[in-house]
This record gives C-alpha cells, structure tokens and sequence, in this order.
C-alpha cells in the first residue's frame, strides 16, 4: 500500500479557512509562517477549521454568527474584524447581511453586555466605511431618537381623517426599495396579524401595513361603512405617505376584507396599484350570504361582538388547527372581542355589500389569488371567479388552509406572495 503524501485533514481544513476567511487573507497568513509559528498553523487549520468548521452539523453562516457572539463577549478584538470583515466579504452562502451583523451586536449587547456591544459597533462602524461601496452598503446618518423596532416599525397615524393607524418598514438591506408592499387585514383584525410576512418582505421592499377603520389604533366613525369608503382610507394613506417616502404605485397584498379593498382601490384609484395580491376574498356574495352579513350585524348591536367570537373563530381557522394550536385561535379571538363594535358593525357592512365583479376586467395590473383548500367563508369557487374575470390573474390553492391562511399555512401562503413579489420587475 502506498503512502498518500496529502494530510486530508490539513487539506479540508485550508479549503474551510480560505471559503470562510477568502484566499487573500489566508495567503497573507501562511506566507507569514516560520519554523516559530508553522506548528501553530498547522495545529488550527486541522483543529478548527477542519474538526469544527467541517462538522456538517451547523452551516457557515450559522457558525460565523457564533464566533462575532464569542469573540465580543470575550474582547477579541482582533479576531472579531477579521470575521466582520470575511462576513460582509464572503461567498453567498456564508455571507452576512450589515442586518445581520447589527441584529448580532444587537443581541450581545443583552448577553455580553452594553460596553461590549459598544466597541462591536465601533470595529464594524470602521469596517462599514471601508468596505461599503464594496458591497452596495451605504451609510447614511440616522437620528437616533427616529430609530424604529425592525420587527414592527416606524409607526404613525395619517393626519386626514379618519386617521388610520400604520407601520412602515423600510428595507433592512440598506437599499433603495426593490417595492412597496401594503398588507390589508382581514376583518376582526389589525396589522400585527401581518408581523412574520412583513419582516420577509421587508428584507429588501419598503412595507406598509395599515388598521383599517373601526379597528386597532385607527378611528372608528359611527355610521355604516361601503368598500368605497375603505378604499379611498387607503388611497387618503397612500398619498400621504407618497408625499414623504416616495412610495409610488404599491404592490397591495389583502386577505378577506383587505382583498375587497385592494379590488376597489384597483378600480377606483388605479395609479396607485402596481400588482395586486387577493387572498382568501371575493368579489360578491350571493343573496343568502348577504342575509347571513345582516344577522351578524343584528347580533353584534344586541350582544356585542362576544356574541359572535366563536362562530367567527370557527370560519377563521378549520378544526384541526384549533386542536393544534389553540394559542393563535386565542390570540385572534382576543383582537377580534377587543376591537371597536361599532366599527366592526361599519366593516361588516361594507364587506357583506362587496360588488366588483361586473368591473373586474377593467383591473389591468398583475393579479395573484391566493385560496384556502378548506375556506367556508370565501371558498375556492369564489377565488375561480376573480382569476378567471381579472385578465392574467393566476390561482394559487393552499393545502390544509381555511379562511385566515397566511396564519394557518405561514410559510406556504410566505413562499406565494414573496415569488408573485419577485417576480415583478
């Protein structure tokens, strides 16, 4: 048997050193190497970054965020912007975001401590300016008392009225806005349902979500509501926020009563539409499902919206996901009784009253509608109808998912929206 002259373990781990650290620095190293020292090279590059980075256990990406944790809990200075500098550099499987980094410092600053996290953001800071342009990163200055929670936003209230409440996210990448998304929620609802798509969205598209009228932090007028007054709100919302972000025209993603909307808004106020997303929504209910709207109003004015929470729960979701996760049902259920009655009442209105479908043709911007397998409220047939009258729209169903799918089947209803959105130009 001959002897194979490689050390694999040296081998694999060089390989490893130069993906995770790049072919520049880990020359600069090796060259450096002297009888002194090459024990030691020897001794990590097999060590660490073949008998730790090469467990197939965590990915690169994964293992980098641990090492900026250690490195500044522990001081490492040295160390810490060699691996700043490799992240942001790096190959894209490995690579990390300038996001990722701060939500990194971000979190020491609660587990290694807030002079730690300070100096972390010193050594990036100076890293950043170096390599910015680099990366298409740019810094620009940002008052701290304007910063917003990136899970949640900057929020505010439009200065007409009713005043609606609102969140914008701008995009955690550093860049201009590939789009702006607007998400409209379902009725019983608030803009909180829309947290997880919002902060995917938001990686690289501004995203707005709003309180409809009547309900979470917007106000809540005293008379009956049409899908017309819901859809100037939102243009009244639109052109505000136009006038300071520069938003133009929005890519509107709307479940149930938020669908409603975006058709109206669509028909009615077209320039401000880029592309539509209907979820879970129609264009019309037939005669018996109208009457069905009344009695709910009925009920709603004589015993308040508790009178109703658990038949609405029941429509929401489908009995396997309330025996799965009884938590979420109990957190909507909680919204739903918490908003404004007469609000509700007003909405219910409006939304038992939807009639766009003899101007659906006239909707002449990208269409994705999305449907629940198991949806009671709007059903399938209901979601054929709005493909098949809106010129190019495409049908998308959702498996195991009732009314509220972007809840019930998150990641799938995620994955609709978010191709539908990139594949936009």
């Amino acid at each position: 048997m001959s002897f194979d002259p490689i050390d694999h373990d040296f081998e694999r781990g060089l390989q490893n050193r130069r993906s995770v650290l790049g072919d520049e620095w880990v020359d600069r190293s090796l060259d450096k190497a002297t009888g002194f020292n090459a024990d030691f090279q020897n001794l990590i590059t097999r060590f660490a970054w073949n008998e730790i980075w090469g467990r197939p256990g965590l990915d690169h990406k994964t293992r980098r965020a641990i090492v900026l944790s250690i490195t500044i809990a522990l001081g490492r200075w040295e160390e810490f912007e060699l691996h700043v500098r490799a992240a942001l550099l790096g190959p894209d499987d490995s690579r990390l975001t300038p996001d990722e980094i701060k939500e990194i410092l971000m979190q020491s600053a609660i587990y290694a401590g807030v002079p730690a996290a300070n100096t972390a953001f010193t050594h990036t800071l100076a890293i950043l300016r170096e390599v910015g342009e680099q990366i298409g990163y740019v810094l620009e200055p940002a008052a701290p008392s304007a910063a917003a929670h990136s899970g949640s936003g900057h929020e505010g209230r439009s200065a007409s009225t009713p005043a609606l409440h609102y969140s914008v996210r701008e995009p955690r990448n550093g860049k201009a806005p590939r789009h702006t998304v607007v998400l409209s929620h379902a009725l019983g609802c608030d803009l909180t349902m829309w947290d997880a798509l919002a902060n995917q969205l938001a990686l690289e598209n501004r995203v707005i979500a709003y309180d409809h009228r009547g309900h979470g932090s917007s106000d809540a007028p005293d008379a009956p509501y049409t899908m017309a007054d819901l859809a100037d709100d939102a243009a009244r919302l639109l052109q505000e926020l136009n006038t300071e972000l520069d938003t133009g025209p929005v890519v509107w993603v709307g479940l149930s009563m938020g669908g409603m909307v975006g058709q109206e808004l669509a028909l009615r106020h077209p320039a401000l539409v880029r592309a539509l997303v209907l979820a879970n929504t129609t264009s019309a209910y037939p005669d018996a499902a109208r009457a069905v709207w009344e009695q709910r109003i009925a009920t709603v004015r004589a015993g308040g919206i508790e009178a109703v929470a658990d038949a609405v729960m029941g429509r929401y979701f489908h009995d396997a996901f309330r025996a799965q996760k009884p938590a979420t049902v109990a957190r909507y259920r909680r919204r739903l009784v918490a908003t404004d009655a007469i609000g509700y009442v007003g909405c219910c209105k409006a939304v038992g009253n939807v009639d766009t479908t003899a101007r659906l043709g006239q909707i002449a911007v990208p269409v994705l509608v999305i449907a629940g397998e198991l949806d009671q409220g709007t059903p399938v047939a209901m979601a054929e109808t709005l493909a098949q009258t809106i010129p190019g729209a495409r049908l998308e169903v959702l498996k195991d998912a009732s009314h509220l799918s972007a809840a019930e089947q998150p990641e799938a209803f995620a994955a609709s929206v978010t191709r539908f959105v990139a594949g936009l130009s």
